[in-house]
């Protein structure tokens, strides 16, 4: 299980590598936004891969590392080996944002695009790791991963300790697991998930994580299957669904009001809030994804 003791860990291992980034009070949307778009590589998914990274033995950075992300996590993931080194293999599924994937061959990782669907690509990840004997830095089942997504939480804790409400979008779980395991009962934490990207809401519905093939414009939320530990930690939390629609507006009022251009996983706490279905005085929405095509933002903008 994943303890606030290992978020502080994370927390000392990631001093001066990765930026401290702001929450800012948005009086027109009354709320706190914890600008984690403004991290290296444009999300929190960096605290993680460089916290497991870091970590790894001297036998196991000379074997490579290796994962399976639909774009934010592979970047991370590409960016934290580099530093370190270490060879990057990055399976990214055909849906995935070909933006998104020359982005991490940018980084110097080996991207694999040829799995269909996302189903397909964590079985193709598994036959890849017994056939190269890369180590794993697994987006939603890692601890270690987690650990550094949570330090994002710590942080919020020291600049709004008032917030009554951390909300947060919910694709494999990793970052909202850490977040739960950082800050405990001192504030309610909310999942948010688009409509069209529900594992987590089908996970608690069943009893045990289930597989879906997720399709929201969010494609930073668009995981098949929420993570085991994730799903242990948070099963018992708030959970909120938000249409791609509402997702879209609320993308347009961040560019608008808060001048914030950010990728549309970004946007779903904010949906989330402008929906009426939180009642909260001092809400910190994590707003985590900057890595979004002038072409997609444009159109985005542009719908009504």
């Amino acid at each position: 299980m994943l303890t606030r003791d290992d978020v502080l860990r994370a927390r000392d291992a990631l001093a001066g590598n990765v930026v401290r980034t702001p929450t800012i009070h948005s009086p027109d949307l009354r709320a706190y936004l914890k600008c984690e778009l403004f991290q290296r590589t444009g999300s929190f998914k960096a605290r993680g891969a460089l916290n497991a990274i870091t970590a790894l033995t001297p036998d196991e950075r000379s074997r490579g590392v290796i994962t399976a992300s639909a774009g934010n996590h592979a970047q991370a993931v590409a960016w934290a080996a580099r530093e370190h080194g270490v060879d990057a293999l990055v399976v990214m599924a055909q849906p995935a944002a070909e933006y998104k994937a020359e982005a991490t061959r940018a980084y110097g990782a080996t991207v694999d695009r040829t799995p269909a669907t996302w189903t397909e690509a964590f079985e193709h990840l598994d036959r890849l790791i017994e056939q190269t004997g890369r180590v794993l830095v697994h987006p939603h089942e890692d601890p270690r991963v987690l650990a550094g997504a949570g330090t994002l939480a710590l942080e919020i804790l020291e600049d709004v300790p008032h917030a009554d409400a951390i909300v947060v979008g919910v694709g494999g779980g990793g970052l909202i697991a850490g977040i739960q395991a950082a800050v405990g009962d001192r504030v309610r934490v909310i999942a948010v998930e688009p409509e069209l990207s529900r594992a987590f809401d089908a996970a608690v519905e069943a009893g045990h994580p289930v597989t879906l093939e997720p399709r929201s414009i969010a494609d930073g939320l668009n995981a098949p299957r929420i993570g085991a530990l994730p799903f242990a930690l948070c099963r018992d939390l708030e959970r909120l669904l938000v249409g791609d629609d509402e997702i879209a507006a609320a993308f347009r009022l961040l560019y608008e009001r808060a001048k914030l251009a950010v990728e549309a996983a970004a946007a779903a706490p904010l949906a989330a809030l402008l929906s009426g279905r939180i009642d909260a005085a001092s809400p910190v929405l994590v707003v985590s994804g900057g890595n979004v095509a002038p072409q997609i933002a444009s159109g985005i903008l542009a719908s009504r």
